[in-house]
């Protein structure tokens, strides 16, 4: 490769390697103060720290399956993984630092989950949003917080690609930069 062809985007994976350790820490630390169940209010109407044990997916889908789930999410996260470093390897260019941000935290989210499955057979949740009482919002990570900040890149970055597709009047034209 010459010094003016554009690097890979895999070089946004180093991002993925720091979810992964930032989820496997957090997990740790709070298997090793926390029993399962035991809460710690932060915000008390609002933010706890709970102990929690995923056996399913997001929104503990499959959570009550035989065990068959743990294969089925462990093939998920190891092909879509798989699948986005493909892509960031292959990916180039500029403008797409989001696309490349949103990628790397996904697979370290994907990643930091399947570590969990295969250590423990289960995941391990433990930030608690609720509302008094009243309303509460299923456990989640840091693996799972990464996923939904990737995720959410994803998205703002095919609007923008979109928007600036339409503003130059082209389709199917390169993205514009992003910052």
């Amino acid at each position: 490769m010459s010094a003016d062809a554009p690097r890979s985007a895999a070089r946004w994976l180093w991002l993925s390697a720091a979810v992964i350790a930032l989820d496997q820490a957090s997990k740790a630390l709070v298997v090793a103060r926390f029993a399962e169940f035991e809460r710690l209010p932060l915000l008390p109407a609002v933010l706890e720290f709970t102990r929690l044990h995923n056996r399913g997916a997001a929104f503990s889908f499959l959570s009550t399956a035989s065990g068959w789930q743990q294969y089925l999410f462990l093939a998920l996260a190891a092909i879509v993984s798989i699948g986005i470093v493909i892509w960031l390897l292959r990916l180039r260019g500029p403008g797409v630092t989001r696309l490349a941000a949103g990628l790397a935290l996904i697979v370290g989210g994907a990643l930091g989950n399947a570590v969990d499955r295969l250590a423990r057979g289960f995941v391990v949740d433990f930030i608690h949003v609720h509302w008094r009482e009243a309303w509460y919002f299923p456990a989640f990570n840091v693996a799972d917080s990464a996923i939904t900040v990737g995720a959410a890149l994803l998205i703002v970055d095919a609007l923008l690609d979109a928007r600036a597709t339409h503003a130059r009047g082209v389709p199917g034209a390169p993205p514009g930069g992003d910052p």
